[in-house]
């Protein structure tokens, strides 16, 4: 068994940090010149260690974003996820009183199983309500990434623990996936008997070898990059053979020269080795190449004719733009569309503004043109 190497696991702790839309019928076979769901992640909190990656949140804050997502990025769908159950439904519930279809995905963060498993209950039996209350689609997500999320699967009682365990290459892994699949199959079973929509799974695809027969979509995070469009094709043909819509949940990279090519792994270029965060000299602000690579991989996913394609992510507080600080500029190293200016900078918890990326003008221009 070869090593995995631990760039390999950390690309996926990136994304923290993964249909059919009313009245449109797709199949993964059925080519198309756009996507059905044209959309974009949206963190409602949460995080490793009683740690909120929205420390600030308040539901006029959300509304005035979700309306942002439908009215100036002309997206279609909104693919909410997050730790807290009432954020996750007062979202939902947004979104779907803006005309989005929606896609609901709690995450839990080293929970133990039998709390992810009510977790899932909880945020079932609700999107359930709202799947009957309004005329847009509701799509359950049972989670992300368990492999590394979820203790009991591999050895380990932290995300971190597990991804050092993984790293040093001595496992079973037919008997970790045996093990995955067993958890996949009893949150299957929570969600099937609460949910009557469709539903799905955000799968690490580099990793975990998930039974697709029993969701309704595959849903992926993907993270790759390929200069050639052909390598893509190459890489997500294996997926096709379950004759299942594919839903990529989340795509994308950071604001800086590089970070296309980095992909999930953009967020570790900063220092925290010292009483601040600091990103490296040798690393530029560049939003052109996150606009572009955004643009491209849209351009890619459209061509395969997959059933949607979510950008992750619209907004990431935690990680406020500086613009006249450049060594602290935190949002280089993020993935959000959007860039956040706190009026107290050092105070997580304090209010903002947010301005939009060229990144968000190109997915803004792309869903506005697939749209017309």
């Amino acid at each position: 068994m070869t090593a995995i190497n631990r760039a390999q696991f950390l690309r996926r702790a990136a994304a923290l940090g993964l249909i059919t839309t009313a009245g449109i019928t797709t199949t993964a076979a059925a080519a198309s010149p756009r996507l059905a769901l044209r959309g974009v992640a949206y963190d409602t909190g949460g995080g490793p260690a009683e740690e909120d990656s929205r420390a600030r949140w308040r539901n006029s804050t959300m509304r005035g974003e979700i309306h942002a997502i439908r009215r100036r990025l002309h997206a279609n769908w909104v693919s909410v996820y997050g730790s807290d159950v009432r954020r996750l439904i007062d979202t939902a519930t947004a979104a779907l009183e803006e005309g989005l279809v929606v896609s609901i995905q709690p995450r839990s963060f080293d929970e133990p199983q039998e709390a992810e498993l009510e977790k899932l209950r909880k945020v079932a039996v609700e999107a359930e309500r709202l799947r009957r209350r309004h005329d847009r689609e509701v799509i359950l997500v049972v989670g992300c990434e368990f492999m590394l999320f979820t203790p009991g699967i591999v050895p380990g009682a932290t995300f971190f623990e597990r991804v050092e365990y993984l790293t040093k290459g001595e496992y079973d892994m037919a008997e970790l996936q045996r093990k995955f699949r067993a958890f996949v199959a009893r949150m299957v079973d929570v969600a099937r008997s609460n949910f009557d929509g469709r539903i799905t799974y955000g799968a690490a695809s580099d990793l975990e070898q998930v039974d697709w027969s029993i969701f309704d979509i595959v849903g992926l995070d993907y993270y790759s990059y390929h200069a050639n469009r052909a390598d893509h094709t190459k890489e997500l043909a294996r997926f096709r053979r379950w004759g299942k819509p594919i839903l990529i949940l989340e795509f994308g990279c950071c604001t800086f020269t590089g970070a296309a090519e980095l992909g999930g792994m953009g967020w570790d270029i900063v220092d925290y080795s010292g009483d601040v965060p600091v990103i490296p000299p040798k690393y530029v602000r560049n939003e052109q190449e996150q606009a572009d690579h955004l643009a491209n991989m849209l351009g890619v996913f459209t061509d395969e004719g997959f059933l949607g394609a979510s950008p992750y992510t619209f907004i990431s507080p935690d990680a406020p733009h500086r613009p006249h600080d450049r060594p602290h500029d935190e949002d280089m190293a993020a993935f959000s569309l959007c860039k956040v200016l706190r009026m107290q900078d050092g105070d997580p918890a304090s209010p903002y503004h947010w301005l939009p990326k060229k990144s968000f003008h190109a997915v803004s221009a792309f869903y506005r043109h697939q749209g017309s």
